[in-house]
């Protein structure tokens, strides 16, 4: 893709904030970076605390007249958006490439899973019923209804930074509640666009708003503590989700907090080798490990240990790292010099330690941020890599002799997201999977994520869920009515 055309493309994006129907420029601006360069690629409005106030202020003067909003119209505007993304999927994946730096096809991957969200909320919408019952003492009738939780706040992250936005704004727009969308300050570009393809599809102006900004606690900490806020929905990091739900305590906000990974990854010695090398690498470099589903430790059965190391070190090897718009390009850059240098750390203290490189163990020479994809073995247990959450191109491997060793280190992590399985035999299938302390389990596959399913795990991985019959219930409050006989 030539880069006038790229340039072109960035300039076809809103640069404003959005509220309340409008774009609005801010005196102060915010540069979004090529990760592969180094090169700014556009200038976004920065938001200030009256910014996100006024943001806030629209969502909650539009919340009354769209929670009456008939369901079905508000699911074609959902159908109507999805059709646009579809449409529009080329520019779209383009446009996240130059701000996250995936290559074009995982773009294009993204691009198709993120509209998935809108069609499947567009259908969910017309679904949201209660139910009625007589007491037992049959002197009252119960009625149960669900109604809209109200003006939602909705902090999306720079690594899918389509997909991220339409599991929460989906869902939100479905159920009839307002919202405030802060995106990630490295990729706001992407939820930008979507804002236009909403307003577009018919989207009442005031029920969704975006607030881009250079610092989210100057933007977001007001609005939480906010009596007009209702719920709080973050995709991030365990550290920074801690904190909101502190803050989200004062006002009692309703949350969902989808946080960090420690996603173990196990090969049992009946497991179809060439198969689970297949999904390690699904489960391991989609978006070049920077995602919170990526497998971070992977246990294998001591039998099966050197094929397996022998044939993953080979085909991460073979991978091909650079720009993500160039053709044939496997992996691109990781997002700043920061997660860069973090990768290399851990790779750094694992080899201190005793892990032996097989492929990759270092930074690619810039400009941009890049690291090799790498493979680790003979990685002792108290290595950083084992514990704490990679999000690069690096897998560390362990072997294990037993089912149960093989459990206990699944489980010795704060965390728990997701797990991946490969073995062959169905009952032990099902005897781990009920062992595994986490939200989502991958059996003999190395990607869980469904708009279908419900996405969300356990422990310090957070709490609620996205995607699913269930996604919709997160911004739905249970509402009783007790009518005398």
């Amino acid at each position: 893709m030539a880069l006038a055309t790229e340039g072109a493309l960035i300039e076809t994006v809103p640069r404003g904030l959005y509220i309340d129907g409008d774009w609005l420029q801010t005196p102060d601006t915010l540069a979004v970076e090529d990760p592969s360069t180094g090169e700014t690629l556009a200038e976004v409005a920065d938001a200030t605390e009256q910014d996100a106030l006024a943001a806030l202020e629209s969502a909650s003067r539009a919340q009354h007249a769209w929670a009456q909003h008939p369901a079905r119209e508000r699911g074609e505007i959902l159908r109507r958006a999805y059709e646009e993304i579809i449409a529009r999927q080329a520019e779209l994946a383009l446009l996240m490439t130059l701000e996250m730096g995936k290559p074009l096809a995982e773009s294009r991957g993204e691009v198709a899973y993120a509209a998935e969200f809108f069609r499947w909320f567009a259908e969910e919408a017309v679904r949201i019923d209660g139910r009625y019952a007589d007491a037992p003492n049959r002197c009252t009738r119960l009625l149960v209804m669900k109604q809209p939780v109200g003006p939602c706040l909705l902090i999306t992250p720079w690594n899918f930074p389509l997909a991220m936005g339409t599991r929460k704004i989906g869902p939100a727009i479905a159920a009839g509640c307002t919202m405030v969308v802060k995106p990630a300050k490295q990729t706001p570009l992407s939820m930008l666009a979507l804002a236009e393809i909403l307003e577009r599809a018919g989207l009442p102006a005031g029920v969704l708003n975006v607030i881009t900004s250079s610092s989210a606690s100057r933007v977001m900490g007001p609005l939480i503590a906010d009596p007009r806020a209702r719920k709080l929905s973050f995709t991030g990091s365990t550290e920074v989700g801690r904190t909101l739900v502190e803050q989200s305590a004062r006002q009692l906000l309703r949350v969902s907090m989808e946080l960090g990974g420690n996603a173990p990854f196990l090969v049992f010695e009946d497991a179809d080798i060439e198969a689970a090398v297949d999904g390690a690498l699904l489960a391991k470099m989609r978006n070049g490990g920077e995602a919170c589903t990526a497998a971070n430790r992977f246990y294998v059965h001591e039998r099966v240990m050197d094929e397996f190391a022998s044939r993953l070190t080979a085909r991460m090897a073979r991978l091909i790292v650079g720009r993500g718009t160039e053709p044939g390009v496997d992996v691109g850059p990781l997002i700043d010099s920061v997660e860069r240098d973090k990768v290399g750390a851990l790779v750094t203290d694992a080899t201190g330690a005793g892990a032996t490189v097989l492929t990759g163990g270092e930074a690619v020479d810039g400009p941009g941020w890049f690291y090799r994809p790498t493979v680790l073995v003979d990685v002792p247990d108290h290595a950083r890599v084992l514990s704490e959450e990679i999000f690069g191109p690096v897998a560390p491997l362990r072997s294990f002799a037993d089912e149960d060793e093989a459990i206990a280190a699944a489980n010795d992590t704060e965390y728990g997201l997701v797990a991946y399985l490969y073995t062959e035999d169905l009952r032990r299938a099902f005897r781990v999977s009920e062992q595994l302390e986490t939200g989502m389990l991958g059996v003999n596959q190395g990607i869980v994520s469904n708009a279908a399913a419900p996405f969300g795990g356990a422990k310090h991985s957070g709490f609620g869920r996205e995607g699913g019959r269930e996604g919709i219930e997160e911004y739905l409050e249970t509402r009783y009515l007790a009518i005398a006989r």
